[in-house]
């Protein structure tokens, strides 16, 4: 036990002041990030984007890999002082150069003042003077964030999920003006998003997504403006009602649905029978039409095989109205016999020739 302590003090001691102030700050920054709990009380890890030593881009670190093997090779071999200055200038490069990808901000500050933002590429700064108390990411970056049982405008309880899309446009603003804008984004976003609610009917919040989206949208972009953030677009992902609600919605776009389908039915029962209309005009002048249509019904009835019609006489004498007309005729000029045999009238005959 007292040799594993004796050799983990002595790695401390071994280790060089910035290993050991870059631990520490890391550990603090660690132990400062804190858990922000949401609405629907899903933990969520703050990532905090300020800090003050970055890790060491792979330029720095040969170039203070050369100076220390410079300083070891100098100072064993050639003169100790010698080897010392290498050892200062590996430190000072270690401490100075620094390395920005494209889509970072470096915030520095030069004794409490800012100084510039550094973009992509190598720059150098001041050690002990200057400071990087921020490294911005200027990448398009997704937050998603939700109202649980936030009452709209005609008092009915929805729970909303929504996404926004946002980007850093000022790194110097984002740095400076709010202590930590992701946190900031979050809950304006929750804020916003309540304040929409309680303003909608649940009709439009369903039907109208693009609209409350558009609202949203430029609600938040007005809030974070001065903070650097563009607010890019933001998406309503759910809208969820309750389940009671859900079926009285149901029921109700039922009967809307049947009020429809008997309307359709009223109106088309309409249009058939003004066509009956206009058919028994055309009938009634052309009996001969009427006839030709009644034999077409009864040979399209009649086509299939196996088929068996049964039909009233008064349709079949209906079907030849020129032998309904003779027979009246006969009917109305002769007068039936006693035994019930026709009457028929003699024609007189020719005088006989003298």
């Amino acid at each position: 036990m007292a040799d594993t302590a004796t050799a983990r003090c002595g790695a401390y001691a071994a280790s060089s002041p910035e290993t050991r102030g870059s631990k520490t700050m890391i550990d603090a920054t660690t132990d400062s990030s804190s858990s922000v709990i949401d609405a629907a009380g899903r933990a969520r890890r703050n990532k905090s984007e300020f800090i003050q030593v970055s890790n060491m881009n792979p330029i720095t670190a040969f170039l203070v890999f050369a100076f220390l093997v410079a300083a070891a090779g100098s100072g064993y071999f050639v003169n100790l002082y010698l080897g010392a200055a290498f050892f200062v200038v590996a430190v000072l490069v270690g401490t100075s150069l620094k390395m920005a990808n494209v889509w970072q901000k470096f915030v520095i500050l030069r004794m409490g003042k800012l100084q510039s933002v550094k973009g992509a590429g190598l720059f150098a700064i001041i050690p002990l003077i200057d400071a990087v108390v921020a490294v911005i990411d200027g990448r398009i970056q997704t937050t998603a964030f939700n109202a649980e049982q936030a009452l709209t405008k005609d008092t009915v309880p929805v729970n909303v999920d929504a996404i926004i899309f946002w980007h850093v446009n000022d790194a110097e603003k984002a740095a400076l003006a709010i202590t930590n804008y992701r946190e900031a984004i979050d809950r304006v976003a929750q804020t916003s998003l309540r304040e929409m609610i309680g303003s909608s009917m649940l009709a439009s919040l369903l039907s109208d997504r693009k609209d409350a989206d558009e609202q949203l949208k430029i609600e938040i972009g007005q809030k974070t403006a001065p903070w650097g953030i563009s607010v890019s677009s933001v998406e309503i992902r759910d809208v969820a009602i309750p389940v009671a609600l859900q079926d009285a919605m149901s029921r109700q776009a039922q009967a809307e649905r049947e009020k429809q389908a008997r309307v359709i039915l009223g109106s088309a029962e309409a249009a058939i029978a003004g066509k009956f209309v206009e058919a028994a005009n055309i009938y009634a002048g052309h009996p001969e039409a009427l006839q030709l249509r009644a034999m077409n019904i009864i040979y399209e009835t009649t086509k299939e095989r196996g088929a068996t019609i049964l039909m009233p006489s008064s349709m079949v004498d209906s079907l030849n109205p020129y032998g309904n007309t003779l027979a009246v005729a006969i009917a109305g000029n002769e007068a039936l016999k006693p035994n019930g045999a026709l009457k028929v009238t003699e024609l007189p005959r020719p005088a006989a020739a003298a």
